[in-house]
C-alpha cells in the first residue's frame, strides 16, 4: 500500500523536478505568446488529501476559473487548473497587455485567453511527467468552468467515479514586471495511476 503522507526527499525531488521542467516550458511558451518575458516558479509541489483542496483554494463558495480536461493513456485521471477570480482577471490583463485591474468581467475574449493559458500550463506539466516517466499520456479537449469551487469540483469529477484519496498539487506563480498571479494545478488520478508513475521512475512508495 502506498502512503503518500510519508513520502521522503527522493519523492519530493521528483515532484520538484517535474514542476521545474513543466514551469520552464510554460514560461517559454507564454513569453513567446506575449512577446515579453514572463517568469514562473513552483512554490510548492506535493500530495494532499482531496478534502483539503477546498480549504486550500479558499472555500466552497469561492468563485474560480478552471481549465478541466480528462487525462487518458497509462495514467488516467482528471486535470483541473484553478485560478481565483481576481487572479484570472489579472491573467487576462497580463496576456492582453492591459493595465492591471482593467478586466473585471469574463467576456468571450477573456475566456479565450484563460483557455489558451490553461492549455499551455497543463500541457507543459503533463509533458514533463510523461517525459520523466516514459508513460503514454494523452489529454482530451479542455473545458472551461467559471463557478463556485465546490460546484466545479463536483461537476468535473462526478463522471470519473472513484479517484485516489491523494491529489497531486503543483502551485504556480506567474510574474511579469510588477504583476504576479498564482494558480493551482491539480491532478486527480484513477486508482493505481500514481503508483504506476512512481514505479516507472524507479521509486518505491511501499511502506
Amino acid at each position: 500500500m502506498i502512503d503518500f503522507q510519508n513520502y521522503g526527499p527522493i519523492q519530493m525531488d521528483v515532484l520538484s523536478e517535474i514542476g521545474n521542467i513543466g514551469i520552464g516550458n510554460a514560461a517559454t511558451s507564454l513569453s513567446k505568446l506575449v512577446n515579453d518575458r514572463i517568469d514562473m516558479t513552483v512554490p510548492k509541489a506535493c500530495f494532499l488529501p482531496y478534502e483539503e483542496i477546498i480549504a486550500l483554494v479558499g472555500g466552497p463558495e469561492e468563485i474560480v476559473g478552471c481549465i478541466v480536461l480528462r487525462l487518458e493513456g497509462d495514467v488516467p485521471g482528471t486535470i483541473i487548473y484553478i485560478f481565483h477570480q481576481e487572479s484570472m482577471f489579472s491573467l487576462v490583463d497580463m496576456l492582453l497587455g492591459l493595465e492591471l485591474g482593467t478586466t473585471n468581467e469574463l467576456d468571450e475574449m477573456a475566456e479565450s485567453v484563460v483557455m489558451e493559458i490553461g492549455n499551455i500550463l497543463t500541457g507543459s506539466f503533463i509533458s514533463a511527467i510523461s517525459m520523466m516517466s516514459q508513460l503514454h499520456m494523452v489529454t482530451t479537449v479542455p473545458l472551461f468552468a467559471y463557478d463556485m469551487l465546490a460546484a466545479v469540483l463536483m461537476t468535473s469529477l462526478i463522471d470519473t467515479g472513484y479517484i485516489e484519496d491523494q491529489v497531486l498539487l503543483i502551485e504556480t506563480k506567474l510574474s511579469q514586471k510588477d504583476k504576479e498571479i498564482k494558480g493551482n494545478f491539480f491532478l486527480f488520478t484513477d486508482p493505481g495511476a500514481l503508483e504506476k508513475v512512481f514505479m516507472s521512475l524507479g521509486i518505491s512508495m511501499e511502506i
